[in-house]
């Protein structure tokens, strides 16, 4: 990061916090930018007069998803436990969250937004979980999707890596609204709507209506996080796919 802050964060507004992905113009998910993130989920918990946190991207786009270079075998092992532990924790924080989309919204960048309450997405923003073009997969968005649009649309997401608009990630349940300007549209949702309620209420309303998914991903992510690490990073085929990637060429699949 060159020694600037993987997050801009704002918290003038104690009931809500605007926390922007800040390494433009991917704003590429690596474990720094994991490790701040997960620094203000703790802190949000802390808060007692905290409503609200929307996450939202530097420059024109909100994230093009979690770090390839980090996937590479001796660094995923980080990596993707450390995200994991972060989706746990904000399910865990009882904070209502909203992701604010502009632009690209790929790989990791949704499956941060999708761990959500809203996502909010401007009319020029696109979305998908490419993994599988890169020859792996991908074990958030495996489970937050289902829950999110339902098992045949999730299905159709993870298991061909196509990138969808806004209109159809609208239509399908993944997007609640559109907005030319996504932060805006969600610092007025919270003020009309959370703004008046008792932050300690709104947290274990958040805690019990989130309980059974936030059960549910902390028993399927732990299997498929060894699935990945142990089994998907062994085969040759993974391996070709984040070189490939790295090396910008097309990748030759050995099918094994």
């Amino acid at each position: 990061m060159n020694g600037v802050s993987p997050l801009l964060f704002d918290s003038t507004n104690d009931a809500c916090w605007l926390v922007t992905l800040n390494a433009p113009k991917g704003n590429i998910i690596d474990t720094s930018m994991i490790r701040a993130l997960t620094d203000v989920v703790i802190r949000a918990a802390e808060t007692q007069r905290l409503k609200a946190i929307i996450f939202t991207g530097a420059g024109p786009h909100f994230s093009f998803g979690a770090s390839v270079k980090e996937h590479q075998p001796g660094e995923v092992e980080t990596l993707l436990p450390a995200f994991h532990d972060l989706i746990r924790r904000t399910f865990e924080c009882g904070v209502f969250t909203i992701a604010a989309v502009r632009g690209q919204c790929l790989g990791g960048g949704l499956e941060l937004a999708s761990a959500c309450h809203r996502i909010v997405a401007s009319p020029d923003a696109h979305f998908g979980q490419p993994e599988i073009l890169l020859g792996v997969f991908a074990p958030a968005g495996s489970v937050l999707l289902p829950e999110r649009i339902g098992r045949a649309r999730a299905e159709d997401l993870c298991l061909t890596g196509r990138i969808i608009g806004s209109v159809e990630a609208l239509r399908i349940g993944l997007v609640d609204d559109l907005a030319d300007n996504p932060v805006e549209s969600a610092l007025k949702y919270t003020n009309d709507h959370l703004s008046k309620l008792s932050a300690s209420t709104l947290r274990h309303a958040v805690r019990a209506v989130r309980l059974p998914l936030a059960q549910r991903f902390n028993e399927t992510i732990q299997q498929l996080e060894h699935r990945y690490l142990n089994d998907l990073m062994k085969t040759a085929d993974a391996k070709e796919g984040i070189s490939a990637f790295l090396e910008k060429r097309t990748a030759k699949w050995r099918d094994a």
